[in-house]
This record gives C-alpha cells, structure tokens and sequence, in this order.
C-alpha cells in the first residue's frame, strides 16, 4: 500500500499540487486520470521520488520515503518497477538483454539465476519466443509486453505505468490491460496507472482518482464513474460522446 498525505509540489511559483491525499491499494489496479497538464504525472514522480514536494508525504507500508536515508531510499527503488509510456526499451539490447538489466544492476543471483529469471518473465508476458529480438523488430505490443516482463523482473511489491495503452489499437490495448490486471493479482502488487484510456479505466479501475488542476477533485471505483455527478469529472469522461454511449447502454437512459 502507498498513501499520500498533504502533498503540495510548486515549479517556482507555479503550485502544481496542492493537499493531495490518496491511498493506493495493495492488489488492485489503482488509476490516476485528468487532463493534460493536470498535475497526474507529477503526482507520480513525487510518489517515486524523482521530484521532492514542499509539502506533505509519501508512505510505503506506513514508511515515510522522504525522511529515509539514501539507503533506505535505495531499498524502496528496487521494490518499484516501471512501466514507460513509450516503452523505453534499449534499442542496442535484445529482448532478453533489456529484462535482464535491472537485475544485472541490482540482483544478488548468479548469471544463470538472472537468466532463469528473465526468460520466467518474458514467459509470463507470452512473449518467450522473441527474446533474441531487438525492440526495432517488434511491434508496439509487443515492446509494451517486453516493457511489462522489465519492469517485473526485481518482483517489485509496487508497479507503475504511465499510459501504458498510449499508441495501440484497441485489441492491443486490452491484451495490455488484462496482463496488469492479471500481474497485480497474482503477485498482489500495489499498481498505479497513468491513463487517458476511458476505455482501460471502465475494463480495469478498481480505485480511481480524478486530478483537476491540481487537486484531488473525485474518487472512486469503475462503477461510480457512471452515476457521478461532479460536473469536472463528466466533461472528461464523456469527452468526444464515447463514455456517454457506455453510460446510455448502461443504464438504458438517453
């Protein structure tokens, strides 16, 4: 479980976050939603520690991260994987070369254990067959499933994704979506995603928090999105008339 307590980050004088509370849960797909600019992807580089706020904490298991020493921190780092918007895999590295490089960087195994490891991993994303590949030879997919298998190699107790579904077609995105769902669940990981996908929210937001302008504006889960009626909260939701065709067929109202 991660929570957030009063956080507050500012960029000079521009207040990015202002009193953010939030409790990220263990074993569900916890989701981050707003529009761009809204401050969600700053709230998730305060959470990992890549920006430091003026205010407020950011606890795991009740520990507070920013008053850890450098080798506490260290130590929660390596609890954490990542999954990049664009995947960011190693272009000069193989499949298998790129989920094996956060446990050559931090593992205590012998080369044949990493390897062990890493092949279990790209196994468990169903992309095994592929690891002597270089990224330039997969699809977008396929790099999001190599991405997934890198950021479980350390088997992380906390998993991010920013837009993890950003650039794929629809049956794509849901290959994505049910591979986080199923991961958090079978190793009971405390997951956050950042998305823009409504359509990933209503397939797998178990806690969801809305971010407008800064502030934590709604939250709840899947279902509660349906009924609301925070006026924020529906003009992006039902942007573009597709969420509202979800509602309609829902709820069988016009």
């Amino acid at each position: 479980m991660i929570e957030v307590k009063g956080l507050s980050k500012r960029f000079g004088t521009t207040q990015v976050l202002t009193d953010i509370n939030a409790v990220f849960q263990k074993g569900k797909v916890n989701q981050i939603i707003g529009k761009s600019g809204s401050g969600k992807s700053v709230l998730a580089k305060c959470i990992v520690g890549l920006h430091v706020p003026e205010e407020g904490q950011v606890l795991y298991e009740g520990r507070s991260f920013h008053d850890m020493d450098r080798d506490e921190k260290k130590l929660i780092r390596q609890e954490i994987g990542m999954l990049f918007q664009g995947s960011a895999l190693f272009d000069s590295l193989t499949v298998l070369q790129n989920v094996l490089f956060p446990l050559q960087m931090f593992a205590t195994m012998s080369k044949s254990e990493m390897e062990d490891r890493a092949h279990t991993c790209l196994k468990r994303v169903n992309i095994l067959e592929k690891d002597h590949l270089f990224p330039a030879e997969l699809s977008g997919g396929m790099q999001k499933r190599v991405g997934i298998a890198r950021a479980i190699a350390m088997n992380p107790k906390y998993l991010f994704c920013d837009e993890p579904n950003s650039g794929l077609d629809p049956q794509t995105s849901i290959v994505i979506d049910d591979l986080i769902k199923e991961i958090t669940e079978e190793f009971g990981t405390t997951t956050i995603v950042i998305t823009h996908d409504m359509n990933s929210v209503m397939e797998t937001g178990e806690n969801i928090i809305f971010i407008h302008h800064g502030r934590k504006w709604w939250e709840g889960g899947k279902d509660d999105l349906l009924n609301s009626d925070n006026k924020e909260l529906n003009e992006f939701i039902f942007a573009g008339g597709l969420m509202r065709q979800v509602k309609k067929a829902m709820t069988g109202r016009s």
